[in-house]
């Protein structure tokens, strides 16, 4: 069948903390996320993280997070239509199972046979790499049809692998996702877990103990990166505000030494920092 679409159209969550470099590139519409704390409710992007951290020291609470809601998904679905009314809204997902943003951008297009949507069953610089591939892709096949597109970004997020690793579990145990035990345990024997994204859920896979980041990120970068066939067309290397940059410069001259040709550091915003704490880093890379 004969692709209708004159334009293709990639939307995004704030969550996804794809670089404005990317964005202006690609020409990426972002709708925002929220971060509420002080009894307000902040867009994400439109504030300093620092006050996330800063929030935590000084009430030992962390702020809560929120969806996209609705009614955002439907005013960002409108202008789009609007600007470029022959257009596919092609939706890439912030994790579907951690967050509301895939359910409440469904009610939003319902009767809108111009969006598809897309779980990306990842979040931050996860679904950053998706959004990438992918543009990349429509950009060399602009007029690719429809199911061949779907066909291809499955097949990027099967192939598209993230971890990362805490500074702290400070903010993990403040929000539930580790216990009390494995907490203690984790300060205890200066334990620090690998936090991968498997199916679109956050996974401790392996512990490194010690205090020596570097060695620790080392074997981070090493045990992740060395059993794929990895594409050196592209990383992610995601940190979280409060990184030492002596840490995250020699992080990013090992990936260079191991031949990757376009690297992009990239920050985690609000919603993220909300949740990992600060000073956190990880990886991002996609399988051939």
């Amino acid at each position: 069948m004969k692709n209708k679409y004159k334009k293709i159209v990639i939307l995004a969550e704030s969550g996804s903390d794809l670089p404005q470099e990317l964005v202006q590139k690609y020409d990426i519409v972002i709708v925002p996320m929220h971060v509420m704390f002080d009894g307000h409710n902040y867009d994400d992007g439109t504030f300093s993280v620092s006050q996330i951290i800063d929030y935590y020291h000084q009430t030992k609470k962390i702020p809560t997070t929120s969806a996209t809601n609705v009614g955002e998904y439907m005013e960002a679905y409108q202008k789009i239509h609007q600007k470029y009314p022959q257009s596919l809204i092609l939706h890439l997902c912030y994790s579907a199972v951690t967050t509301a943003t895939f359910q409440n951008a469904h009610i939003a297009s319902e009767g809108l046979d111009y969006v598809c949507h897309i779980d990306t069953k990842f979040v931050s610089g996860g679904q950053s790499m998706i959004i990438l591939k992918v543009a990349q892709y429509i950009q060399m096949h602009p007029q690719v049809e429809l199911d061949d597109l779907k066909a291809y970004t499955y097949k990027v997020i099967e192939r598209t692998h993230m971890c990362f690793l805490p500074h702290q579990l400070d903010f993990l145990k403040a929000g539930g996702r580790v216990s009390n035990a494995a907490y203690l345990g984790a300060n205890v024997l200066g334990l620090k877990p690998l936090i991968e994204i498997i199916d679109g859920k956050l996974v401790a896979t392996q512990k490194y103990r010690g205090r020596n980041m570097k060695r620790i990120y080392q074997r981070m970068i090493d045990d992740f990166l060395l059993p794929y066939d990895y594409d050196l067309d592209d990383i992610i290397l995601l940190y979280s505000y409060g990184i030492d940059e002596d840490i995250l410069q020699n992080n990013k001259a090992i990936i260079e030494e191991m031949g990757f040709q376009n690297i992009y550091l990239v920050q985690a915003g609000g919603v993220i920092t909300t949740h990992s704490g600060p000073a956190g880093f990880g990886i991002i890379f996609y399988e051939n």
